[in-house]
């Protein structure tokens, strides 16, 4: 068991590092490859889109995790920043059905909400048990006693590491201008927090709901499947473009 020195005071620190770290990338980000994407973004989307996105991602992170907390053994509000993202998805999807807008949008947060979760996770971690986040009981040697002297599976640092992973892999994608990466980023982005998570959640002491499975799993499933739905209405609106570039009109140019 590996002893860690925690403070409560720890989780500002880090989530003002991941504030800051993650509107840093979106500035070197917008410079490098994504200011076509940006500028495109917002002529279609309108000032309305920030508005919404706000109003789905501030209840949604309350409401996801004050339904979680209060289950528990210690009820009390907290927040949660799996249910930001779900809120802010479906606040969002719902204000680009009205204005009538298909492609996707969220690219442009893509690297920095995933920076954000590999530093803000490390102020989870060394908030210890005060945060409310802490893994279940292990006997694996990398187990870590937060301050109650228990063995426990560092759940926070798996989360950082698997999307510290997903960023270097993004990264990496936006370098060659890869298809997945500049087009459909963000897609990418929740099938692979919505998995990653979903697996971790099962190393956790939250109540559950249904089975086997918390509130935190059915949030992740629905990630997955919304990533997954609309990373594949894209591709076919892409192929659907190819085709009709390379089709050859009586003249056998293409048009």
């Amino acid at each position: 068991m590996i002893s860690v020195s925690t403070s409560p005071f720890a989780h500002v620190a880090f989530d003002l590092s991941g504030w800051l770290s993650g509107l840093a990338l979106s500035v070197v980000l917008y410079r490098w490859r994504l200011k076509a994407l940006a500028e495109s973004v917002a002529g279609r989307v309108g000032g309305g889109y920030f508005v919404a996105l706000a109003m789905g991602a501030l209840p949604g992170a309350w409401m996801a995790g004050s339904l979680n907390s209060l289950r528990g053994p210690n009820p009390s509000l907290s927040h949660s920043v799996v249910g930001a993202l779900v809120g802010a998805i479906v606040a969002v999807e719902i204000y680009k059905a009205v204005k009538g807008v298909k492609r996707s949008t969220g690219g442009v947060f893509t690297g920095p909400f995933a920076l954000g979760v590999v530093v803000g996770r490390l102020g989870c971690f060394f908030a210890g048990i005060a945060d409310g986040t802490y893994g279940s009981p292990t006997r694996l040697p990398w187990g870590v006693d937060l301050g109650d002297q228990v063995s426990r599976h560092p759940v926070q640092l798996y989360e950082s590491l698997s999307m510290a992973l997903f960023l270097a892999a993004y990264l990496s994608g936006l370098a060659v201008r890869a298809d997945w990466a500049m087009r459909r980023g963000f897609y990418a982005l929740c099938m692979a927090y919505g998995a990653q998570r979903f697996v971790w959640e099962f190393l956790k002491p939250y109540p559950k709901l249904i089975g086997p499975f918390n509130l935190f799993h059915l949030l992740c499933l629905g990630l997955l499947a919304y990533g997954w739905i609309y990373d594949q209405r894209e591709r076919r609106r892409e192929r659907a473009q190819v085709g009709a570039v390379s089709v050859s009109g009586p003249d056998h140019q293409s048009v």
